[in-house]
């Protein structure tokens, strides 16, 4: 089973950066893919991005594309967010989950081992 623990959130201005990490335990992590997802006050979690276990495929939400990057670091059982020219409307509890897919998914219902998430909170 694995578990996940989402760490690098914070609060920062406009335009400006974070790098998130997914860090898992187990041995298997490097078998799965891994998606970041976001829920925001009063809204629906929604998808942001995605990557393939072995880290050749990645995909993104339309809001954040050529502003965030995925990547992943498999012998350091690690996946991690960059987060540039972030916005107000980024701010949000950022979460990753894993999923035995065999492909790259964005549906929700298709990760486990959620983490409890990370805040980010970006200021105007």
């Amino acid at each position: 089973q694995v578990q996940t623990v989402e760490s690098g959130g914070g609060l920062v201005q406009a335009g400006g950066s974070l790098r998130l990490s997914c860090a898992a335990s187990g041995r298997t992590f490097s078998r799965y893919a891994v998606g970041w997802f976001r829920q925001a006050p009063d809204k629906e979690r929604e998808f942001v991005a995605a990557i393939s276990w072995s880290g050749r495929n990645t995909y993104y939400a339309d809001s954040v594309k050529g502003r965030f990057t995925v990547a992943r670091d498999n012998g350091k059982n690690t996946v991690y967010l960059r987060m540039n020219s972030l916005r107000p409307e980024d701010t949000a509890v950022y979460y990753c989950a894993t999923s035995a897919k065999t492909y790259v998914t964005r549906v929700a219902g298709d990760f486990g081992s959620w983490g409890r998430g990370t805040q980010v909170t970006v200021s105007s």
